[in-house]
């Protein structure tokens, strides 16, 4: 009987180590994506408001190359701005039109927070849970 409850432990502590924790590892690293890409539509948000209550329609400015390299750049009407819809598109959008658009793709990315958060809740459920069969089959007393 032993035996066979050790045999038990192990496969639940495996579980536990290869599924379980990698699934929550990577359900966190896709969540934190989200998270990124919410906070750089909210950036480009604040700018464009910026823009809008400053009238600012040209401006010169300096441009990330890569690598810290710079660049002067200057942008004669920013009345107009391209926006990166996903798959290398990017959109020739107005200001309200960009608003609009990232209007909705808040919305979009606050659905995906809460469903990689209810994703991670659950998935430390199941981790909980394991530990409790194990706890049970160690017949260990209950911890807090």
């Amino acid at each position: 009987m032993d035996r066979i409850r050790e045999e038990k432990i192990q496969r639940f502590e495996e579980f536990v180590d290869r599924r379980l924790k990698p699934d929550l590892v990577h359900a966190i690293a896709q969540r934190d994506k989200v998270f990124e890409q919410q906070k750089i539509f909210s950036d480009l948000k604040r700018n464009i408001e910026n823009l809008e209550r400053n009238s600012v329609t040209s401006l010169s400015t300096l441009v990330n190359l890569g690598s810290e390299v710079y660049m002067q750049a200057d942008v004669p009407d920013t009345r107009h701005i391209f926006v990166d819809v996903g798959l290398g598109f990017h959109v020739d959008f107005t200001w309200s039109e960009a608003l609009n658009y990232i209007s909705a793709r808040e919305e979009k990315l606050d659905r995906q927070i809460e469903d990689y958060t209810r994703l991670i809740a659950s998935i430390k459920a199941q981790i909980k849970m394991v530990c409790e069969g194990i706890r049970e089959l160690l017949q260990l007393p209950e911890s807090s």
